[in-house]
């Protein structure tokens, strides 16, 4: 099994800009916009920009591609011959797949984009020890996100938090001959204490933010593919629900609030759409730059480490 050292090395070959320990934030659609992702590449991590159903029409795909930067594709939604011409012409870092309604999938995609650009890298995102296996043995991706079930977002229905899955499935994916694949540890991760549990762990990297898309249940039908749940913030609509209102009526007042100023997010958890949060959310306090997260996190988890050492 390659170490994290190793691990690093391979990474740092396409993405020279970065710095260890390596913190990237997540293609959340709708919310990922390439300021977001910009910031936190400049800040020596990995900013990834969300895709949503029409690629086509994302200003950020189509105007900050050139920048070292990487596109999140749910691959439930997006198309592949929507997708191909964009990654060809412009050409990203990564490319993070998410969400494939079939494992087998995941090959199809990861063939298509390695014709149309063989600088690009891609990243896949799984929630359990047997989808890391059948990922890694039949795609071969340039590395792995392990999504615990303490990430905020959409992720794996039946599955573990970071804790167990990381060195479980590294242990796995060694007994299989495919170690080399560098581990990223995504989960209820908001501060350096988290980043250096996951290095532990055995991660290369942290993920901050979880893919998903804002509100979507509470549109109409779950358009997600069977075996993805979704973990959200206590909001309005939630403590409607659990006090007997109508999903029909809840539905009803969610439309409403999206149109108003605050898009339906409102504070003090009076807000309609689902807010995406892992179980790390409550450690946060105060709200930052993605430059500052990142390097505040990124010092705080040398600290620890450092720290860890003199035991």
């Amino acid at each position: 099994m390659a170490s994290q050292n190793e691990w690093l090395t391979a990474l740092k070959t396409y993405l020279p800009w970065t710095t260890s320990p390596l913190v990237i934030s997540a293609p959340m659609g709708g919310f990922a916009w390439s300021p977001l992702a910009t910031a936190v590449s400049l800040a020596g991590g990995l900013g990834l920009i969300g895709s949503l159903n029409d690629m086509s029409s994302n200003p950020a795909i189509t105007s900050s591609l050139t920048l070292p930067l990487g596109v999140g594709i749910l691959a439930f939604i997006c198309k592949i011959e929507d997708v191909i011409p964009l990654i060809a012409e412009f050409k990203s870092a990564v490319v993070w797949l998410f969400a494939a309604s079939e494992l087998a999938l995941y090959k199809d995609w990861v063939d298509a984009l390695r014709r149309a650009s063989l600088e690009t890298k891609v990243w896949i995102q799984v929630g359990n020890v047997e989808a890391a296996l059948h990922v890694a043995s039949s795609a071969y991706p340039g590395a792995l996100c392990l999504q615990g079930a303490d990430a905020g977002g959409h992720g794996f229905e039946k599955g573990a938090g970071i804790i167990s899955l990381v060195p479980e499935a590294a242990d796995a994916l060694r007994n299989e001959g495919l170690g080399h694949i560098p581990l990223l540890a995504s989960g209820g991760i908001a501060d350096g204490r988290g980043v250096a549990a996951a290095l532990a762990l055995g991660a290369a990297g942290v993920v901050a933010i979880l893919e998903a898309e804002d509100g979507g249940q509470l549109r109409g039908p779950n358009i997600w593919p069977e075996a993805y749940n979704g973990r959200s913030m206590v909001i309005q609509s939630y403590e409607d629900y659990d006090n007997g209102v109508s999903l029909e009526e809840i539905q009803r007042l969610h439309n409403e609030a999206v149109e108003r100023e605050d898009k339906g997010f409102a504070t003090g958890r009076k807000g309609r759409v689902a807010i995406w949060a892992g179980t790390g959310a409550g450690i946060v306090k105060e709200v930052k730059g993605a430059a500052d997260i990142v390097e505040k996190v990124r010092k705080e988890a040398k600290e620890i480490t450092q720290g860890l050492g003199k035991w």
